[in-house]
């Protein structure tokens, strides 16, 4: 479920250095310790993950991402781990995991309501009897949209030690509904020309979300606004959710 742009090898070796690991990575890190059977839903280069196995964790690690060449990155870096490309579509489920994860707020690229109606139900279907779904969006009150712009450039270092920088720019001059169209454009040192990826993003507000869960057989166990599990504030710039299988 991550940016399509990352479909491109060498922008998927950049991944991981434009997303350093945070607060929210060692959130989830903790549950997936807890979990017997685990599916990470969007997993990208596989690092919660990877992270897990190397520091013991013996159960049944499953990542789940459309984007091969994010899962070239998760293989080369652990193969002990069922690296699995598509989406939740992919296959049918029968309760096998006691726990799934959907990181890097991947949930709001689920724009339709059917869409995200099918999802939901997969990941029930993927859950055994008291399973947990755990997943983050950005909450719209915070209107982090606005800080998505071209004067707020991003640096890594690529493979090659060249820079590499990466920008956003909203599309439209801000929300249509509850959509954020975005570009977000890459350029490098000694490229022909930046690469410019498109973007849609769903910002649901947490009454609806709710009522997604609920409709999916999925209720509510928690709520936090940040990842020390702050309480929810209106504005708050998280929406991280605990589900149960119910």
């Amino acid at each position: 479920m991550v940016d399509q742009s990352f479909a491109d090898l060498s922008l998927a070796a950049l991944y991981d250095s434009l997303n350093p690991w945070g607060p929210g990575d060692d959130f989830y890190l903790g549950l997936v310790r807890e979990a017997r059977a685990v599916l990470d839903v969007g997993c990208g280069t596989g690092r919660l993950l990877r992270r897990a196995r190397a520091e013991g964790h013996r159960g049944r690690l499953m990542g789940l991402d459309p984007a091969a060449a994010m899962l070239v990155q998760a293989r080369r870096a652990e193969p002990d781990v069922e690296w699995v490309l598509g989406d939740m579509r992919t296959r049918l489920w029968d309760g096998e995991f006691d726990l799934v994860v959907m990181t890097g707020h991947a949930f709001q690229e689920l724009l339709g309501d059917e869409e995200i109606r099918v999802f939901l139900r997969a990941v029930r279907a993927a859950l055994g009897a008291g399973g947990r779904f755990v997943f983050e969006t950005r909450n719209p009150a915070a209107r982090a949209w606005e800080r998505w712009t071209p004067e707020q450039v991003h640096e890594v270092t690529a493979a090659d030690g060249k820079p590499v920088r990466v920008w956003h720019e909203v599309q439209g001059g801000g929300p249509v509904g509850d959509r954020v169209r975005f570009t977000e454009t890459y350029e490098g040192d000694g490229w022909p020309a930046p690469r410019v990826s498109r973007s849609v993003l769903r910002f649901l507000d947490n009454g609806t979300l709710r009522s997604f869960l609920t409709d999916a057989g999925l209720g509510v166990e928690a709520q936090y606004g940040g990842w020390d599990r702050e309480p929810l504030t209106p504005a708050g710039p998280e929406i991280i959710t605990v589900a149960e299988a119910v």
